[in-house]
């Protein structure tokens, strides 16, 4: 495990070269933030973007995805990898917006993970990037980038999630998840990381087994 002085310093890095991270779905309110998410799950925020370009000049509030039904909605994630279950989850959950909050987007985790398609990590995304709460998911990025890291090792997202809670000093929480999946994505990727690039290689554990044992 880091010492808060490693940690510190970790994070110190990560804001001076990113002060304002944010994700790179693309959205302009929380519903679309929401339905981005959902689509998200296996797939990349690339193609997911390509298929949310078609879809949200045409319908972009539950009510206009319910007008599409399912056929319709269909067309425009076809290309995202699981759209079947994903596009019935949608539009379940555009139904319950609807029926249960007035279309708006619950603001606890409780009520959002009831959503269909919504999971722990779906929720503490948009708790963290629609209510500013200083929250982190978990995906395969900041799980690997983590126990790389030797910054919260864990054997599962939710042990790595609470260790990271734990650790992380309170100015950095909010940015956190935005800044591990970035460096996850970039630099730490799962087959030949980057870590001549790599602006944290000497706080992390596994470049120094690999280079300097």
């Amino acid at each position: 495990m880091k010492t808060l002085e490693e940690i510190h310093q970790l994070f110190s890095r990560f804001q001076a070269t990113n002060p304002e991270p944010t994700t790179e779905l693309n959205y302009q309110t929380p519903f679309e933030l929401l339905v981005a998410v959902i689509l998200s799950a296996q797939a990349t925020d690339k193609g997911v973007n390509k298929a949310t370009a078609l879809l949200f000049p045409v319908a972009n509030t539950p009510q206009a995805l319910l007008n599409l039904g399912e056929k319709g909605l269909k067309e425009y994630t076809k290309t995202i990898n699981l759209y079947n279950n994903k596009t019935r989850n949608i539009l379940k959950t555009c139904q319950i917006l609807l029926d249960q909050y007035q279309g708006s987007i619950p603001n606890n985790r409780k009520e959002l993970e009831a959503l269909p398609g919504v999971g722990r990590k779906t929720a503490n995304v948009i708790l963290n990037t629609v209510f500013k709460e200083p929250i982190i998911a978990v995906d395969t990025h900041i799980f690997r980038v983590s126990n790389r890291l030797g910054l919260a090792p864990g054997k599962t997202p939710r042990e790595v999630e609470d260790t990271l809670v734990q650790v992380i000093p309170d100015e950095f929480k909010y940015h956190a998840h935005h800044w591990l999946l970035l460096h996850g994505r970039y630099i730490c990727t799962a087959r030949n990381p980057h870590c001549q690039e790599c602006i944290v290689k000497d706080l992390c554990d596994d470049y120094k087994d690999k280079y300097f044992k």
